[in-house]
């Protein structure tokens, strides 16, 4: 069969490539020999040119793909000598080897050349009906003097900066600005406690802090320099903290302390950006471990950035003179990849939501679609979900004509949750894609578009590989599944630019975690199904790894969170399905024989919890027994824990590993009562 003609987002990628300031296309050619050996890999008889033609290539010849895409996409100061040089067995992987560039080139310089005064942000500040205009102008300009303040502190090339600031147009600034002068940043979601941010400050050795006065989220005044002046006091790296202004409020100044603004309206709107080699890092982004020690991922800097400009492009049809409008926080992967660098290297106008789905009202989000005329919606399930219970006047009281594509990202999307959106949101007329990708992948790597003209949408599923991703599934003996309707573990085998390079300090945790279960491919941690139509389905985290509200977050950091409580000898948390979040955490604790007052205790805990991460960390629910499920060798087996929890301990499997099976019915025993307990007080 034929294949269909591209869709326009691939069509126009095409066309762009060819003449480009001058330079030649490049050509396709699809090797027939090789492109059936990769599992899920498409036919090499399409059409050149075609969807699954182009797919074909990127698998098959990476450097054929990428090179000519790298070359006139991005802005070289040098060019590359070698498009790509990958060992998933050793965990090294390399891209554009010998090129120099500079990321904020890239995502401001070029576009101030062109057209200065285009809005780079908008943003959409927690006080509702308020948005702010940047251009790239502006953008440039507040960029430089942050930049120029950050070396005036000395802060050189290579120095690590904490940003911890809500989303606003001056973190992208700070954000950029380290990136002009080649420091490294690593943005810590505003809503982490005093604690977890001096963990991740004293892992990455920052020199110095960016952040706010105070911070507003929905209505709320979030008080950041005081949780910042708590973390410095372990952090013996830090040298300054730059404190910006949210809010009229003064904060205690000390030491350490900078006025940023004071100090930015000093400096020059210029700065003369560092060359940096494509490999340098970018910025580190620190995620939960099944271990409980959070990782600091690195990216890179010309393969993250092409592949996020990329994905922005073609998964999202994003087209010139779109309003892209992505609810993540700055915090997040997402937010690196699609409210900042994505958008920005494309010059596109990017939102910045400052606020909550909730504030001032269950119709936030659809008021300003209708007043920033947004065209690319992308937002987690969890926040659909939550409005889905409103209903749907919220949303009907509202223009959202402006709309042409919708999309979820975080965690799978219920097949309700899924529909509501297409149908209710996207009055059925908006292309609706569900992304999966992870801060480890850098950018979206199975989402139902690009792809050919036309092509079915089905709900709820990720369904095609983007360009250069090549999925395998793996049964529990290491063996590759072949075919369709199989489910496994999600691998991936072959390196793709956008992916991290290591863990900040670790490679060898890096090169354990990702690439030693199943040699020679990437693991996910995910498991997935493959339709007979060839297309994927994520069925979820297949380790100690929860995903609450889109957050992904380490079995082990709650259980360490409460381990230091001096009443709670044991305890073991695991995630299982809510409502709205998707997943909540439930905690089983062992308490001490002595313990009069549980309540007392479960209330600790969760302040605790809350202290130590972050309250979204908090779990749910709290049980106490008097044991828990354990292996001859000590392990807790917490698959048995999930299936009381979620099917009342029927179909437990293979139990003979327990060291004493009567730990089952003790267990089950008490949840029931537990239940008893909150229904009869609900």
């Amino acid at each position: 069969m034929a294949a269909r003609s591209l869709g326009s987002g691939v069509g126009r990628l095409l066309r762009g490539l060819q003449g480009r300031s001058g330079q030649s296309g490049w050509s396709l050619s699809v090797s027939r020999s090789t492109a059936t050996r990769l599992p899920g890999c498409v036919p090499a008889a399409a059409q050149p040119g075609s969807y699954p033609a182009l797919s074909a290539q990127a698998a098959q010849e990476p450097a054929a793909f990428w090179g000519p895409l790298a070359r006139d996409t991005l802005v070289w100061d040098t060019p590359y000598h070698t498009v790509w040089d990958c060992d998933f067995r050793t965990g090294k992987i390399g891209w554009f080897l010998g090129g120099q560039l500079n990321v904020s080139v890239n995502c401001l310089d070029q576009h101030v050349q062109k057209s200065p005064e285009t809005i780079a942000l908008i943003w959409e500040r927690d006080e509702p009906g308020t948005e702010v205009r940047i251009t790239y102008r502006e953008l440039l300009e507040t960029t430089c003097r942050l930049a120029n303040t950050l070396k005036r502190h000395g802060v050189h090339r290579g120095d690590r900066v904490a940003i911890y600031m809500p989303v606003s147009p001056l973190a992208v600034a700070a954000m950029l600005a380290c990136a002009r002068i080649g420091a490294i940043h690593t943005v810590v979601f505003a809503g982490f406690s005093a604690e977890s941010l001096a963990g991740r400050i004293n892992d990455a050795k920052c020199k110095a802090v960016i952040t706010f006065n105070q911070g507003l989220r929905g209505g709320r005044v979030v008080e950041l320099k005081k949780i910042v002046d708590e973390a410095v006091k372990s952090c013996p790296t830090v040298q300054h903290v730059l404190v910006a202004h949210r809010t009229d409020t003064k904060v205690p100044m000390g030491s350490l302390d900078i006025p940023l603004e004071q100090e930015m309206a000093k400096e020059a709107p210029v700065c003369t950006p560092e060359s940096m080699s494509s490999e340098d890092m970018l910025f580190m982004l620190y995620t939960s471990g099944s271990t409980g020690t959070p990782k600091g991922l690195v990216h890179t800097q010309a393969g993250y950035l092409l592949y996020a400009a990329m994905t922005h492009k073609l998964v999202f049809d994003y087209q010139p003179g779109d309003v892209f409008g992505c609810v993540a926080d700055i915090g997040w992967i997402t937010g690196h990849s699609y409210v900042v660098y994505g958008p920005l290297c494309n010059g596109a106008t990017t939102v910045l939501f400052e606020s909550t789905p909730v504030y001032p009202d269950a119709g936030r989000y659809w008021e300003t679609v209708q007043r920033l005329k947004i065209n690319q919606f992308y937002g987690a399930p969890t926040a659909v979900r939550l409005l889905l219970k409103y209903g749907d006047a919220w949303v009907k009281k509202y223009d959202r004509s402006s709309l042409r594509t919708l999309g979820s990202v975080g965690e799978p999307i219920n097949h309700e949750a899924w529909e509501w959106l297409h149908k209710v949101v996207g009055d059925g007329r908006c292309t609706l894609v569900d992304t999966w990708w992870q801060t480890e992948t850098g950018g979206i790597c199975i989402a139902p578009r690009p792809s050919e003209d036309g092509a079915e949408i089905l709900p709820g599923m990720a369904m095609r590989p983007f360009f250069g991703i090549v999925p395998v599934l793996m049964d529990e003996k290491g063996n590759v599944l072949e075919g369709g309707d199989v489910s496994g573990a999600l691998c991936i085998s072959q390196a793709w630019p956008g992916m991290a390079r290591t863990i900040y300090g670790d490679h060898q945790r890096f090169v354990d975690a990702y690439f030693r279960a199943y040699p020679g491919y990437y693991f996910t941690g995910d498991g997935a199904h493959r339709t007979e139509g060839g297309y994927y389905q994520i069925t979820g985290r297949m380790d100690d790894v929860i995903n609450i509200s889109g957050h992904r977050l380490g079995t082990a950091e709650i259980e360490d969170a409460m381990a230091d409580h001096p009443a709670v000898p044991e305890t073991a948390v695991i995630g299982y399905p809510h409502d709205i979040k998707g997943e909540a955490a439930f905690a089983f604790i062992v308490l001490k024989d002595n313990i009069s007052d549980e309540n007392m205790v479960v209330n600790e805990l969760k302040l605790s919890v809350a202290t130590k991460i972050a309250k979204y960390a908090v779990p749910d629910q709290i049980l106490v027994v008097k044991r828990l499920p354990k292996t001859r060798s000590g392990k807790v087996m917490r698959r048995l824990l999930r299936k009381i929890i979620t099917s009342r301990g029927q179909d437990l499997g293979d139990t003979t590993t327990l060291e004493d099976p009567s730990v089952i019915t003790e267990i089950l025993s008490a949840f029931q009562k537990y239940e008893e307990q909150r229904a009869a007080t609900n």
